[in-house]
C-alpha cells in the first residue's frame, strides 16, 4: 500500500496533519469506506465478534454510545433480519436500517428507563463503545472512561438475560478493582481484549464479560 503524504496547509496545524495523514494510511479506513461501515471501529466488533463469539441471528442488542453507527451496522448485518438493537448516543446518529436508535446522554437520568422500554424483554448482549472526551492525561482519561463504564455495567445488570454478555471499551489497566472483581462474580468468564483493528498507540482494551448470572450466591 502507498503511503499518502499530506502537504502542509496554513489551515491545519502539525496534529491536524499527522491525523489526516494516518487517516489516508490506516487500512481499516479504507476497508470501512469499500464495505460501507461508517467508522474503523467497525472491524473492532468484527474482531472481538471472530474471538468470543457473541454476535449472531435473533440477538436482543443495546449498543451504548452508538454513534456513528459502526458497532451497529455490524450488530444488525449479523442479527440476519430477526432480534433487535437498540443504540443510544449523544450525539446524533444517522438511522441504521434494522435499529432504533436514540439521541441522549446515556447517563441522563431518564435514559435507562427509556432505553428498557424500547426493549422487546431482556438483552442478549450489552455493548459499549463509550468513552468520555480524552484531556490527554492518561489517568485522568482512564478513571473518566472507567465511571462511563460503571454507569453501563449497572444498566446491564438490570436488563441482561441469563448467559447474557457484557462488553465495555477500558483504558489501558482494565477496569479498577472493584468494579472487576464485581463483574467476575456476575459472569461465568472475564477476559481484556485489545482487538487489531485498535490504532496500536492507543490505550484502549475491551472488556469482555461472558455469562451473566442472574442470582448471585
Amino acid at each position: 500500500m502507498l503511503t499518502v503524504r499530506v502537504k502542509t496547509s496554513k489551515y491545519r496545524d502539525k496534529s491536524s496533519n499527522r491525523w489526516l495523514e494516518r487517516q489516508l494510511n490506516d487500512p481499516y479506513v479504507a476497508e470501512s469506506k469499500r464495505l460501507g461501515y461508517r467508522s474503523r471501529a467497525a472491524f473492532k466488533l468484527i474482531q472481538l465478534d471472530e474471538k468470543f463469539h457473541f454476535l449472531g441471528k435473533g440477538k436482543t442488542i443495546v449498543d451504548l454510545g452508538c454513534a456513528p453507527g459502526g458497532w451497529t451496522q455490524v450488530a444488525v448485518e449479523r442479527n440476519k433480519g430477526s432480534g433487535q438493537v437498540v443504540g443510544i448516543d449523544i450525539l446524533e446518529t444517522e438511522p441504521v436500517k434494522g435499529a432504533t436508535l436514540i439521541c441522549q446522554d446515556f447517563t441522563a437520568p431518564e435514559a435507562a428507563e427509556r432505553l428498557k422500554s424500547l426493549l422487546n424483554g431482556e438483552a442478549d448482549i450489552v455493548m459499549s463503545d463509550m468513552a468520555a472526551n480524552t484531556t490527554g492525561h492518561q489517568q485522568t482519561d482512564h478513571l473518566r472512561t472507567i465511571a462511563l463504564v460503571e454507569t453501563a455495567y449497572e444498566f446491564a445488570k438490570e436488563v441482561l438475560a441469563e448467559n447474557g454478555i457484557f462488553i465495555a471499551k477500558v483504558f489501558k489497566g482494565g477496569a479498577e478493582g472493584g468494579l472487576l472483581a464485581d463483574v467476575k462474580k456476575r459472569f461465568r468468564k472475564v477476559s481484556h481484549a485489545k482487538p487489531d483493528a485498535s490504532r496500536q498507540g492507543s490505550p484502549e482494551e475491551y472488556l469482555v464479560a461472558v455469562g451473566f448470572k442472574k442470582e448471585c450466591v
